[in-house]
């Protein structure tokens, strides 16, 4: 998800609430401790240089109980550091606290938003001779194309 999109969707919410995707709510009195940008410019294992930018999003849980974030204080966050750190529109990533700080993508299911588990891949497959992954089958599905007994085709 995009800044805009997260831009157009809290005016229309009377509530703030993530989601993790295996169905666990954030507690709904956490805090978004930090808005910014990272930019990362790194090589890959095939020599190619790279350069990616998000905007990130903190999310943190107090022992403040009562606080609840109201979706157009989160937008006048998201207004200041717009104007502040110069943030152009770009795809977010939530940093969250679970056993160790999590990175996920953000999704919105309609209702609330959804913190989408992020995954590594090699971004130089060709460099790394890594096997395309097999198609896998089952022999039931072959139909016609195995020899059956009595058939006379072995």
């Amino acid at each position: 998800m995009k800044l805009s999109e997260i831009k157009e969707i809290l005016p229309t919410l009377s509530n703030v609430e993530f989601q993790l995707e295996n169905g666990i709510f954030v507690p709904e009195h956490f805090h978004v401790t930090e808005i910014g940008i990272i930019t990362k410019h790194f090589i890959d294992c095939g020599g190619t240089i790279r350069k990616e930018k998000v905007i990130n999003f903190q999310l943190w849980n107090a022992n403040d109980l009562e606080h609840r974030l109201k979706p157009a204080k989160l937008l006048n966050i998201i207004k200041l550091s717009e104007e502040k750190l110069g943030i152009e529109d770009a795809e977010i990533e939530v940093e969250y606290q679970a056993e160790t700080i999590g990175k996920y993508d953000l999704d919105f299911n309609g209702n609330h938003f959804v913190l989408k588990n992020k995954q590594t891949a090699c971004l130089a497959n060709d460099a790394c001779d890594i096997p395309a992954e097999k198609q896998k089958i089952q022999l039931s599905e072959l139909n016609n194309a195995c020899c059956t007994p009595n058939s006379g085709c072995c």
